[in-house]
């Protein structure tokens, strides 16, 4: 565990280290600010209850980018600037780098998160406030968040090239996230139930409107091991070739 930690900590001070990293906050929280207080402003004020449903959807999409952004460099540069070879000469696994590039990525995310809290403070004050759907919600972007970090980090590792291993991410994700809902539709009853069930967009928005089932946190929590897995086999054949 100190090995991962040792990691977390190097990508975190890296991460800050970088305009980019401040830039990209600055833009999430942005963009999260303006889609629930103006453009979501529909949902604030001139509803009874006050609501972050606004503030939701548009994270879960906001992240969906913002994450492959975060994870493009974490191996790719790695494997760029010959330092993933020097990492391997230390007396630490290849998953336990992986975990602790992940866990970095998704301490990233949940700060950012965490910078959202006063919008849910304010609206408390407003009006009266679904705090269990609320709670959900941000658990819900929290586990989400760890599946689009571990998809990334393996996208990353598949490539020294930062740009392609953002829009391997992007298609990843989109797979998961647009193409099993699709499917549902056109899909016979037998089969269309299993792929609204692979679907993270179904998962997500049962989750953030309060309900949370023990099938929601073992599917999102089985895809964060399967990219776990990916990344952790894929930098193991790379240090072979």
């Amino acid at each position: 565990m100190n090995h991962i930690w040792i990691i977390c900590k190097r990508e975190i001070n890296a991460f800050f280290d970088s305009l980019m990293a401040y830039i990209m906050l600055v833009v999430f929280l942005g963009l999260s600010g303006i889609f629930t207080w103006l453009m979501g402003g529909g949902d604030i004020f001139f509803v009874g209850q006050a609501s972050l449903s606004s503030f939701f959807n548009v994270a879960f999409w906001t992240l969906f980018f913002f994450i492959p952004a975060i994870t493009m460099r974490m191996v790719a540069e790695e494997e760029r600037s010959g330092t993933m070879e020097l990492l391997a000469t230390k007396p630490i696994s290849h998953f336990q780098i992986v975990a602790g590039k992940w866990m970095a990525a998704w301490l990233l995310v949940a700060i950012s998160l965490a910078l959202t809290l006063p919008y849910y403070i304010t609206l408390a004050s407003l009006g009266p406030v679904d705090h269990g759907a609320t709670i959900s919600g941000y658990i819900a972007l929290l586990l989400i968040s760890g599946v689009y970090t571990s998809i990334g980090i393996f996208a990353s590792s598949l490539t020294s090239n930062q740009i392609v291993a953002f829009i391997v991410s992007l298609f990843i994700a989109f797979f998961f996230q647009m193409l099993f809902s699709q499917l549902a539709v056109i899909l016979p009853d037998s089969l269309a139930g299993v792929t609204q069930y692979l679907s993270l967009n179904q998962h997500y928005q049962t989750m953030s409107r309060g309900v949370i089932g023990l099938s929601n946190i073992v599917y999102l929590i089985s895809l964060i091991l399967l990219g776990f897995l990916s990344a952790t086999i894929s930098i193991k054949r790379r240090a072979w070739q």
